[in-house]
């Protein structure tokens, strides 16, 4: 199945593996994806729309088990403040629906930003792009293919 975001991979000869699920529409979390693809929810990352006040429009890729901390992602993004877009934009923005956001391919090209826990693993996997679908790959070569910007932003869900 060739997403958006699959064709940039295979644009940038990034090797991946995809793995499809069985979405459940009443739970859309990256805890859930994680247990059908059979990873832990640590090393699936999760994409989240965000608004700075100085940049505008910036996507969060964080581990599934946490919560972004718009605190460590302003100074980082140039902002003074972020906030999370509201969910009816997030479509309008990405050209993706909720659970299936991706950095790869989005609407815009719009800065990415990447917690620093993805470097502790060999493999990660992010959203395709599609509910029910998840890109396996190296994290060198995620952040590669989003030229993301690597920072603490992340931290355990209260």
């Amino acid at each position: 199945m060739k997403t958006n975001g699959v064709r940039v991979l295979d644009g940038l000869n990034i090797a991946y593996e995809l793995r499809e699920y069985e979405v459940d529409i009443e739970d859309l979390s990256a805890e859930t994806a994680a247990q059908k693809i059979g990873l832990p929810p640590e090393q699936v990352f999760k994409t989240l729309v965000a608004r700075g006040d100085r940049t505008g429009i910036i996507l969060a890729v964080i581990p599934g088990n946490a919560q972004l901390n718009l605190k460590a992602l302003a100074p980082l993004s140039g902002n003074r403040k972020v906030e999370t877009v509201a969910l009816k934009e997030v479509q309008p923005l990405t050209g993706y629906i909720r659970g299936g956001v991706t950095t790869l391919a989005c609407k815009k090209d719009y800065p990415v930003f990447v917690d620093e826990l993805i470097e502790i693993y060999d493999v990660v996997s992010v959203s395709a792009g599609k509910r029910g679908l998840q890109i396996l790959l190296a994290p060198s070569d995620y952040i590669q293919a989003v030229k993301g910007i690597v920072g603490a932003i992340s931290q355990e869900k209260t």
